[in-house]
């Protein structure tokens, strides 16, 4: 029964290892979305700004290029973080779907152990009660 209980344990591992490394991509995946609301937040507060004083709007066509590449730079890595998070949400799934594979073959086994444990047993009793009756 080691082997199965090697497998299961493997299998734990890996769900835990695949568990943190789908952590760390919603983290990015959220860090991209907070940076893309800033950015978006920071071009309000321009715009605000070269609105109200004539001297900053001189400046507004230059800074709204470079947000605009900055935009979507963001945009590119935010559809990246998803990208992984849902390939790192398949490997999950797929590796919870194992370990359960896994601990139904032990869970299996087990109970055919335990089975042929009791056919064994009742035999050892018929066995015990046919020499009984014989030796009457």
């Amino acid at each position: 029964m080691g082997w199965r209980q090697s497998l299961v344990r493997l299998a734990d591992y890996e769900v835990e290892q695949l568990q943190m490394r789908l952590a760390e991509v919603v983290e990015k995946r959220t860090a991209a979305q907070l940076k893309l609301a800033m950015l978006h937040a920071e071009a309000e507060a321009e715009r605000a700004r070269a609105a109200a004083d004539l001297q900053t709007g001189w400046y507004w066509p230059g800074y709204i290029a470079a947000w605009r590449v900055r935009r979507d730079q963001a945009q590119a890595d935010l559809a990246a973080a998803e990208a992984e998070e849902a390939g790192a949400r398949d490997a999950l799934a797929q590796a919870f779907e194992e370990l359960k594979k896994y601990e139904q073959l032990m869970e299996s086994a087990a109970e055919a152990e335990r089975k042929a444990a009791a056919r064994l047993d009742g035999a050892v009793l018929d066995e015990l009660g046919s020499r009984r009756a014989l030796g009457r």
